[in-house]
């Protein structure tokens, strides 16, 4: 992937180049940030995620497995006391409930996973190690006739470092 990647030392410069990147719409913009910033959050102004989908299902899936089994179980080997109902709904509400708070929470972190790509296979293009340590970096991904009018955008936003990226 083709692009052109710069480094910032101040958040502010940082957030105002996003905001003009996203107005230009000259590509794809990636940030890379040393900690997570809500000023940074707010100005890529992404997509919500859909991990909680995958917490939804699971946890859906998970009451109805946690029910189901407690059903099944009680009508397999039935304990009859007194005349009271085999499959009550009352006291498999527990089982229910911590059936589905576990599988809800393995398919919320399956679903970061997915959503991660975690193991990524591939580098990723554009990363640099000084992201880690303090410097924010953008990467717009664009062809070669939008690269120079990034580079002169985040330039002009006072980027310490502008280079292309292939």
């Amino acid at each position: 992937m083709q692009g052109v990647l710069g480094a910032f030392h101040e958040l502010d410069t940082t957030v105002h180049a996003i905001e003009d990147l996203k107005k230009a719409k000259l590509g794809n913009v990636t940030v890379f940030s040393p900690t997570i910033r809500h000023e940074i959050d707010e100005a890529v102004d992404g997509p919500n995620s859909v991990v909680r989908r995958f917490t939804l299902v699971g946890g859906l899936l998970g009451v109805s497995f946690g029910y189901w089994i407690s059903i099944w179980t009680g009508d397999y080997w039935p304990l009859v006391t007194g005349g009271k109902a085999i499959a009550s709904w009352i006291p498999y509400t527990i089982i229910g409930f911590e059936v589905m708070v576990l599988v809800g929470c393995l398919s919320t972190v399956a679903g970061m996973f997915i959503n991660a790509r975690i193991p990524r296979l591939t580098t990723t293009v554009g990363y640099d190690p000084r992201f880690s340590g303090g410097h924010f970096g953008i990467f717009v991904a664009c062809g070669a006739d939008k690269a120079p009018q990034v580079e002169a955008l985040l330039q002009k936003h006072g980027a310490e470092e502008v280079r292309r990226e292939d």
